[in-house]
C-alpha cells in the first residue's frame, strides 16, 4: 500500500453516523459539477466529433486543436515546448472538471458506511457503470481516480473507472463502429472489456486486504443542522480538493512534457514502415505511454488508416492509445503502487499488441 493514502484519515465508524443532509449537499456538488461541465463542453464536443464522422481531423501531435503550431523542420526544443502548450490548452477543461469533480465525489463517498463489497467482480462491473457516462480521457479521469481509491473504494473499481470512461463511453464507441469495420470496433471493444473484467480484478487480489486509507476527515452527528452539514461539506471538500490537486497537478506538468518529447522524437514516417512483430510491441508500448483528448486514438487511428498505415498498427494505436498514460499511470503510482501501475502499463500494451497481431492474421 503506497504510504500516500495514509497522509488523511476518517473514522468510518463516524461515516457510518453521517447525517443524510451532508449526503445530499454532497451529491448536489456531484450533480452541480458534471452537468456544467457534460452539458456545457463535453457532450457537445464529443456529439460534434461523431458528426464530423470522415471529416475528422486532429491538428496536433497530442491534440485535436493547436495554440501554436508545430513543424518537423523545428528544433526539437521548440516542438516539444510547444506540443506541451497545446496539450495544456486541450485538456485545460477536462482537467478542471477533474480536479473538481474527484474531491467532491471523495466528499460524498466520505458519507457512505459500505464503498465496496465481497465480490471484486462485481466491484470491477460497479467501477465501469460509475466510469462510462464520464466522459473524460485518460488523463482527465487519473485525478478523480486519486480521489476514489483513497476514499476507500476497492482497487478494482477504480480502474473499471479509470478503463470505462475513454474506452466505454457511448460516444467514442459509436465513432468506432462508424469508421471502421465491426471486426476492428470489436478489438477494441474486447481489449477494453479484458481489462475491466479480468485485469482488475486480479490485480486487486494479489493487494493487501486493506489497500486504502480514507482521505478525508468529516465530523458530523445525526442532528446537525442544514447550516452544520454545509459547513462540514465544505470543509471536507477543501481537504479532498488539497489531497487530490498537490499530487494530481505537479504530475499533470510533467506528463504533459513526457508526451511532448516521446511524441516529437519519433519520426515521421514510422507508421509507414513494414509490419513486424517488433513494430507493433513498438506501438503498442509508445501509445500506451502517450496523453491524449478524448476520442483522439479513434479519430488519429482513423486518419492513420486512410493514409495508408497498415492496419494491424493502426488497430494497435486503437487498443492502446487513450485507455492509460504516463499521466493517469503516474497518479496510479503515487496512489496505490508502482507495481500496479506497472502492470497496468504492460497489460494495456500487451492486449494492444495481441490485437494488433490479430489484425495482421485474420483482419
Amino acid at each position: 500500500m503506497s504510504a500516500q493514502t495514509a497522509v488523511l484519515k476518517l473514522n468510518a465508524d463516524v461515516s457510518a453516523s453521517t447525517s443524510r443532509r451532508s449526503r445530499i449537499l454532497a451529491i448536489i456538488l456531484m450533480i452541480a459539477i458534471a452537468g456544467i461541465f457534460w452539458v456545457d463542453s463535453r457532450y457537445p464536443a464529443l456529439m460534434k466529433r461523431y458528426h464530423a464522422g470522415s471529416q475528422l481531423k486532429a491538428a496536433g501531435a497530442l491534440t485535436f486543436g493547436v495554440v501554436y503550431p508545430v513543424d518537423r523542420n523545428m528544433p526539437l526544443t521548440t516542438r516539444i515546448w510547444r506540443t506541451t502548450i497545446n496539450w495544456l490548452d486541450a485538456n485545460r477543461v477536462g482537467m478542471t472538471f477533474s480536479f473538481l469533480f474527484g474531491p467532491a465525489a471523495l466528499s460524498f463517498l466520505a458519507t457512505l458506511r459500505r464503498r465496496r463489497t465481497n465480490s471484486r467482480w462485481l466491484n470491477a462491473v460497479l467501477g465501469a457503470i460509475a466510469g462510462m457516462p464520464l466522459a473524460v480521457c485518460s488523463n482527465c479521469v487519473a485525478p478523480i481516480a486519486r480521489g476514489l481509491f483513497v476514499s476507500g473504494m476497492s482497487t478494482e473499481s477504480v480502474f473499471a473507472t479509470m478503463f470505462a470512461s475513454p474506452a466505454l463511453n457511448v460516444v467514442v464507441l459509436a465513432m468506432s463502429f462508424a469508421l471502421f469495420p465491426a471486426s476492428v470496433a470489436l478489438l477494441k471493444l474486447a481489449t477494453a472489456l479484458l481489462l475491466i473484467l479480468v485485469f482488475a480484478p486480479l490485480v486487486a487480489a494479489r493487494q493487501q486486504p486493506k489497500d486504502a486509507a480514507i482521505a478525508c476527515s468529516i465530523e458530523i452527528t445525526v442532528s446537525e443542522t442544514w447550516g452544520q452539514a454545509l459547513l462540514n461539506i465544505a470543509r471536507t471538500y477543501a481537504k479532498s480538493f488539497w489531497y487530490v490537486f498537490r499530487i494530481a497537478f505537479p504530475l499533470m506538468l510533467l506528463a504533459a512534457v513526457l508526451g511532448a518529447l516521446v511524441i516529437e522524437l519519433l519520426p515521421a514516417q514510422a507508421l509507414f514502415a513494414p509490419v513486424t512483430l517488433g513494430g507493433i510491441i513498438l506501438v503498442g508500448l509508445v501509445g500506451t505511454f502517450l496523453p491524449v483528448p478524448m476520442a483522439f486514438d479513434v479519430a488519429i487511428a482513423y486518419v492513420a488508416w486512410t493514409r495508408g498505415v497498415p492496419l494491424a498498427y493502426v488497430v494497435t494505436i486503437l487498443c492502446t492509445l487513450g485507455i492509460v498514460s504516463v499521466y493517469s499511470l503516474a497518479i496510479i503510482g503515487k496512489t496505490i503502487s508502482w507495481k500496479v501501475a506497472t502492470e497496468a502499463y504492460a497489460a494495456v500494451a500487451a492486449l494492444g499488441t495481441l490485437a494488433g497481431l490479430i489484425a495482421r492474421s485474420l483482419i
